[in-house]
């Protein structure tokens, strides 16, 4: 794996995690120990969005992240924010994977995320290891963290739209060595 700090970038819906969850399948079929955290969406019986899970990629732990049942001071669109579940579950696998993997992923760098203040402290510690590191965030999100993230030097930045999936997964394992 080569060293770099890769962000996947693009509206919502546009398949980040998808692009990621592939790259990951790669590198785990090439041997590589990959950590750190995905943030799935569940699905209530109506079919509805119910809200999103944090889950280890390490350990398979998850705890549900953000509900529109949970009641919270932090709140992102119609979904109260757990910032236990994302202490718990996303610092611990972060913090794990900048020290026990091969590659760290931080799928994704939100709101939700960032209202957590160790969470940006151990995405800040991920960026800075030797480690090979795969994110999303947000096209539109703009915190003074954000665009800390966005502007470092070390920092590449990848827009997925659906017309170049196939050229962004590509660069994507290119730009990681795979």
């Amino acid at each position: 794996m080569l060293k770099v700090n890769l962000l996947i970038t693009g509206f919502p819906g546009c398949g980040k995690s998808t692009l990621v969850n592939r790259v990951v399948d790669r590198a785990k079929q090439e041997g590589l120990k990959v950590g750190g955290i995905s943030t799935p969406e569940f699905r209530l019986d109506s079919g509805r969005r119910g809200g999103f899970l944090i889950c280890d990629i390490a350990t398979g732990a998850e705890q549900v992240m953000a509900a529109v049942d949970i009641s919270s001071p932090v709140k992102v669109g119609r979904y109260g924010v757990d910032l236990n579940a994302i202490r718990e579950v996303g610092v611990t696998a972060i913090d794990y994977a900048t020290t026990s993997t091969e590659l760290i992923v931080i799928d994704e760098i939100g709101k939700m995320e960032l209202a957590v203040p160790e969470f940006q402290r151990v995405v800040i510690m991920a960026f800075d290891s030797p480690k090979p590191v795969l994110g999303t965030i947000g096209l539109k999100l703009k915190t003074h963290f954000v665009n800390q993230i966005k502007n470092r030097n070390d920092v590449t930045i990848l827009t997925l739209t659906p017309e170049v999936r196939t050229t962004v997964y590509q660069q994507a394992c290119t730009l990681l060595g795979l």
